[in-house]
């Protein structure tokens, strides 16, 4: 089901957001777009966009890039063809930092060095693999690897040569294929195609603009050399919300939006999942990753539980924060127009491991609620969700919580009805301390 555009009063009060940030921030032109459903339902130009039709005009989109980049090695992990786990030297061989985890240089955890020495790479011509890292031999490294989080766009030129050699070509012929023509994405590109807009600096004074270089960033492209536009990412917004069967599949994506890593001096607004940055807004957390290149700013995020999102692209060094634009699109369109929840429908079947196990238990003398919802069991205490499991055929499994990932056992007595539960030592009786049940359900002895 398509989703209906916006309102008018909804659409001018997105405008004044976009306008009120050109404004401010003294941008050439900056267009954006809000998704809904899968859907671009609303998308809105200020200052002076060059070429046609805005939402098809391109602007360089920076370290959205790397999330294409992660999508690649997650879809080769969940084929089996990489591990997480295993050091980038099982394909790349004995180079610099090729040690690390597939799992650290996604989540930039390795304690590398953010760029690749050198000349600024985004402002310079690139070089080719083997320069870059005979300059790059891992004598570069800022922390021990694992100790904390420390941004690396030279990370992701390793993560982006080991896609390219799993899959036996170039980094972007692999993103071509596995994403961009699946998706659809036909005005995503390597190098400016058609209208697009150039990069300028402004000056902070005279309000002048200098033109900024469009750099072929060559082995470090998989760390922001893509270009694209409002359409094609509201398309790729969408599927960063849903999955798409032919490129990634929800799960993966709920997988790569758990945090890893994070810096203490963000308070808990920032995090990093395997390739994609977390953000606190809107429901909770926004997913996906803004972007940064000489003269181009741009963000990519969606709210996942709201079935939202926003894009944001323009071409300017500075003066704006566009992850903070995108969050503001994204909590405008919610107050204007809330998200409606999906209707309750009445359960079908009860799954046979919990048709007799539902109702009340209790932890010691803490009454908790085992209820089917949704598809999915949810233990509540005083109304609250504490944890949430799901039927996987004969177990009961924990999906989030505290007790996510651990299995719920139904423990029976002989006549076949249920005595106890049992999940990671925790029991759990239908009366308060029931000396039935082994300790820690019943009362110690002494």
């Amino acid at each position: 089901m398509s989703a209906s555009p916006v309102e008018e009063l909804t659409a001018r009060r997105l405008l004044a957001v976009v306008g009120g940030r050109q404004a401010k921030g003294r941008l050439p032109s900056l267009v954006a777009g809000v998704v809904r459903d899968g859907d671009l339902v609303w998308s809105g130009a200020y200052g002076a966009v060059p070429g046609g039709t805005p939402t098809d005009v391109q602007y360089r989109i920076g370290s959205i890039t790397k999330t294409f980049t992660a999508v690649l090695v997650l879809q080769l992990v969940r084929d089996g063809r990489l591990d997480l786990a295993r050091p980038a030297s099982d394909v790349l061989g004995d180079v610099g930092y090729a040690d690390r985890s597939l799992r650290s240089l996604l989540s930039h955890a390795t304690g590398m060095q953010a760029e690749p020495t050198g000349s600024w790479w985004e402002r310079s011509d690139g070089v080719d693999w083997e320069t870059l890292v005979a300059a790059n031999d891992g004598s570069g490294q800022v922390f021990p690897a694992g100790q904390q989080y420390h941004y690396s766009n030279l990370g992701f030129a390793l993560l982006g040569e080991v896609a390219a050699r799993t899959h036996g070509t170039t980094w972007f012929e692999a993103v071509r294929q596995h994403i961009l023509e699946p998706l659809g994405l036909r005005r995503t590109t390597y190098l400016p195609e058609g209208d697009a807009a150039s990069g300028w600096s402004v000056d902070p004074y005279a309000g002048t603009l200098s033109a900024e270089p469009a750099t072929d960033t060559r082995a470090m492209a998989p760390a922001g050399q893509l270009w694209s536009t409002v359409g094609d990412l509201a398309r790729y917004n969408a599927f960063l919300a849903a999955g798409h069967p032919d490129v990634l599949e929800p799960r993966w994506l709920e997988l790569a939006s758990q945090p890893q890593s994070g810096d203490r001096d963000d308070d808990l607004a920032h995090a990093y999942g395997l390739g994609f940055q977390l953000q606190r807004g809107g429901s909770g957390t926004l997913v996906g990753h803004t972007g940064s290149m000489p003269g181009f700013l741009a963000a990519c995020l969606v709210d996942r539980p709201r079935r939202s999102g926003a894009v944001v692209l323009c071409n300017a060094t500075s003066g704006l924060g566009p992850g903070d634009l995108a969050q503001d699109l994204v909590e405008a369109l919610e107050r204007s127009e809330p998200t409606l929840p999906e209707p309750w429908t009445p359960t079908a079947a009860v799954p046979p491991p919990v048709g007799d196990a539902l109702g009340v238990w209790h932890w010691g003398a803490l009454p908790l609620v085992l209820s089917l919802d949704g598809g999915t069991l949810a233990l509540r205490e005083a109304g609250q969700v504490w944890c949430r499991f799901e039927v996987r055929g004969d177990q009961i499994v924990g999906t989030s919580g505290y007790l996510a990932g651990e299995t719920l056992h139904v423990v029976r007595r002989e006549d076949g009805s249920v005595g106890h539960l049992v999940c990671a030592t925790f029991v759990l009786t239908r009366t308060p301390y029931d000396p039935e049940a082994p300790i820690p359900g019943g009362l110690p002895q002494g």
